[in-house]
């Protein structure tokens, strides 16, 4: 291995344990926000509503602030600035009780918002390390970290409930999130400690894996349109989590359990299909996609609590592939010189049918469960038309290259 891929494999473990104690903290949050709303009060449509809209504002904004990035170059800042709302905003849900469930609504929003002003410029920043390493293992590496962080939050947090006990319930979720702030202050601190190590990370990839100049290709927009169907079917963990505690299939401090199991499944499913990407494409995605597109009806149907774990181990290998190998063809597909664009744009078609699908599947869950699983597995599945479409843009691509005629 030479000097620039240790490098780059450094940098991006340092990432990575950056996020190791963000996703402890904000993940840690996302596994009993559910249970949480709950207490305070919530209908489940509010609670659908509210996850989807905050996951839309974490991604459509992004549209924004990858443009922001690309223009200004300022990765590092917009990177500090996004973690620093993003990770603060965790512990001040301790006081909700007092302030009501409106309130925590509005914090789960400026979490997300801190989310969108940091991820793109944070994911350009890992792209540019990852070109060197290999975009799949790239990825799959900082997403394998992530999920260590993700799977200790819920852990954590379940021993938190756990030795409250049932009579002191809420002032168990209160400590939980007080509790946060300390893996949210070392985030910040490792973060700061890795742009003085690594003040130009841009200088990893010395050249783009395609043109930098022209519009983004056909393949890339065939891709979006497949993640979009992806977005609209895929339930987020709260709303799953709001069933469970509502139908009685699990108590409530096996919940977070339960997250930190998906999240474990993720870290493994990030590595295999990571791994696949670099020798597949978008194959590795397609497949991914097609087993957990199917986590609907175990999870929401199923009365049987080990037929609801499958459905949240088949949730899990769907944010594995999202949060790894979906990013990778993204550095793929794009020159460094607009990944930062292509990446919000990505982003914002995910968000904004994210908010969608998660709105609808809320507003289905009160009138009938089985519509919302037949809408989540029929919108994933549409998705693989369309990936299969951009691979079949991206093979063309290639052999035009390759033979001298030109590229796509």
């Amino acid at each position: 291995m030479n000097k620039a891929k240790k490098s780059a494999y450094s940098f991006l473990v340092m990432l990575g344990i950056v996020s190791l104690f963000s996703d402890l903290t904000y993940e840690g949050a996302r596994s009993i926000i559910g249970p949480y709303l709950l207490l305070l009060g919530a209908p489940a449509a509010t609670v659908g509503f509210v996850s989807g809209l905050g996951e839309f504002i974490g991604y459509a904004l992004r549209l924004l602030t990858g443009y922001i990035s690309d223009k200004t170059k300022r990765y590092w800042l917009l990177t500090i600035i996004g973690y620093a709302i993003n990770l603060f905003a965790i512990p001040a849900l301790a006081l909700a009780p007092g302030l009501g469930w409106v309130y925590a609504c509005g914090l789960l929003l400026a979490e997300r918002f801190g989310k969108a002003i940091r991820n793109p410029a944070k994911t350009t920043i890992a792209s540019f390390a990852a070109q060197e390493v290999g975009p799949g293992k790239g990825f799959a590496l900082q997403e394998t970290l992530d999920q260590i962080g993700a799977f200790l939050g819920p852990v954590m947090l379940s021993i938190v409930l756990t030795l409250k006990g049932k009579d002191e319930k809420l002032s168990g979720y209160v400590l939980g999130f007080l509790i946060l702030a300390i893996p949210a202050a070392i985030a910040l601190g490792l973060l700061l400690n890795a742009r003085r190590l690594y003040p130009r990370p841009q200088e990893f990839e010395q050249s783009s894996p395609a043109p930098a100049k022209g519009n983004l290709r056909p393949a890339y927009w065939f891709y979006l349109a497949g993640i979009a169907c992806l977005a609209a079917g895929f339930a987020d963990f709260p709303l799953m989590a709001y069933h469970f505690a509502d139908k009685g299939i699990f108590p409530d401090n096996q919940v977070p359990l339960l997250y930190a199991l998906a999240m474990a499944m993720d870290a493994a499913a990030a590595l295999f299909f990571g791994a696949m990407y670099d020798k597949k494409g978008i194959g590795a995605i397609m497949a991914a996609s097609a087993l957990s597109a199917f986590f609907a009806p175990f999870a929401f149907l199923a009365s049987a609590p080990w037929l609801a774990v499958i459905g949240v181990l088949l949730w899990g290998i769907g944010m594995g592939a999202q949060e790894s190998i979906l990013k990778a063809a993204v550095t793929t597909m794009v020159p460094k010189e607009k990944r930062g664009t292509a990446f919000g744009i990505f982003n914002a078609g995910f968000g904004a049918f994210w908010f969608l699908g998660s709105w609808l599947m809320g507003a289905l869950y009160d009138k009938a469960i089985i519509a919302l699983v037949v809408f989540s597995v029929a919108a994933q599945l549409a998705s693989l038309p369309f990936f299969l479409k951009s691979k079949r843009l991206l093979s063309a691509a290639s052999l035009s290259s390759d033979s001298g005629i030109g590229s796509a």
